[in-house]
């Protein structure tokens, strides 16, 4: 799958692998190919990386620290980031928080976190589902009541990512329990070293701990870091929501998760012949090549809008659901093509202390199939998402 760029845009293409080929260490990229998860270090180092370089926020306006990029240079260096085996660089910050403050902020809160988010002094996590508002987001029940000069706020959050790490939290709290639905919501910036915060892991089906419960009691707000206005959060939300399901699509990944697949099955044998030419195998990755290439052509058509001035809609919940679906089937094809070797060996049963791998792309390949159950879930489930195409794009 190629698609044609101009001298100018190939020759960016060059100049982001020279600066992959320098910067990032061989180890690191092993760890990524390796499918296993990074520390906080990892990913600080990375991140710092691209930010002494200018690289950190392609999406941000140049004014704040952004690169000036337009949609197809974007495409390129997630693109070839991936390729590379760089680690990702976490949006909670960079691409959801960041647009939100720079939409809805005061010059005070434009000024105080978005160099700190740039200079990787803050991580932050995203506070919005609860057990009982996951899909259904706008029942959460977290209370912020008014104190003075502070919100009292109470309440618990879930499938928190990383917020084990997090020095911030970006949170959906009800400030008027008497309006209804979405009308009673306020955005908060909660510093997660608050006296009354708890955090507990929850493990997830592949054995990492990624996930938290974040537990709120009696914790004290200043007014000062309300987003926006005070019951008027869903607008924030919602604005947030469209770049955190366009970043979903991550056609980058997916390429490189095709490419990987392609090379698996090319040296994997079916009757003494490669598996690629196995007719109905070589259909089925022909199939996910051409539903990638669409997916690609469609973020890039989302993109040039950003970059023209406009704001993601309910497009980019498309994007989300091609763009998870095709994570999924891609490391569930590379799963196939590796067959047993791609089993899990659970070392507790085993009663070893440390699995080892029957195959060098075995173990990442099972890895990554169990993480991409859930990409169909976070960020909105994907049957959310065809209610909102089906109400807002189709208007049925």
């Amino acid at each position: 799958m190629d698609i044609r760029f101009t001298p100018e845009e190939q020759a960016f293409r060059e100049e982001v692998r020279a600066f992959l080929r320098a910067e990032l260490p061989e180890a690191l990229a092993a760890r990524i190919r390796e499918g296993k998860r990074l520390n906080k270090q990892d990913q600080v180092f990375w991140m710092r990386k691209l930010s002494a370089r200018g690289w950190l926020a392609p999406g941000w306006p140049v004014e704040h620290g952004g690169t000036g990029w337009n949609s197809v240079q974007k495409q390129i260096f997630e693109e070839e980031c991936f390729a590379a085996g760089a680690p990702r660089a976490l949006p909670f910050g960079l691409n959801m928080v960041a647009p939100v403050i720079m939409k809805f902020g005061s010059e005070q809160q434009k000024a105080h976190y978005l160099p700190r988010i740039l200079d990787c002094q803050d991580w932050w996590c995203q506070g919005y589902s609860e057990p009982g508002a996951g899909s259904d987001l706008a029942s959460l029940k977290t209370r912020a009541v008014r104190d003075g000069e502070h919100y009292v706020v109470n309440g618990q959050k879930t499938w928190t990512t990383l917020a084990q790490h997090a020095d911030w939290m970006f949170c959906l709290v009800r400030t008027d329990p008497q309006a209804q639905a979405q009308r009673g919501i306020s955005f908060l910036l909660i510093d997660m070293n608050s006296p009354g915060i708890t955090v507990r892991p929850i493990i997830t089906l592949d054995g990492e701990h990624e996930v938290n419960e974040v537990f709120l009691d009696n914790v004290r707000v200043p007014v000062a870091n309300l987003l926006g206005r005070e019951n008027e959060g869903w607008t924030c939300a919602k604005y947030l929501l469209t770049y955190e399901r366009t970043g979903i699509a991550r056609t980058g990944e997916s390429k490189a998760l095709l490419r990987r697949l392609k090379i698996i099955a090319a040296r994997e044998q079916r009757n003494g012949r490669p598996l690629l030419e196995d007719p109905l195998f070589r259909s089925q990755v022909a199939e996910l090549e051409i539903q990638l290439m669409a997916n690609e052509m469609s973020n890039l058509r989302l993109l040039a809008t950003v970059r023209d001035g406009g704001v993601p809609g309910a497009e980019s919940s498309i994007l989300k659901i091609k763009g998870t679906e095709l994570r999924q089937a891609l490391t569930w094809q590379i799963s196939k093509a590796l067959g047993s070797y791609a089993v899990p060996h659970l070392e507790d049963e085993l009663g070893y202390a440390e699995a080892t791998p029957l195959h060098e792309d075995g173990a990442s390949a099972f890895t990554r199939y169990l993480d991409t159950r859930k990409a169909s879930i976070y960020g909105g489930t994907n049957e959310i998402q065809k209610n909102i195409i089906a109400k807002m794009i189709l208007e049925l």
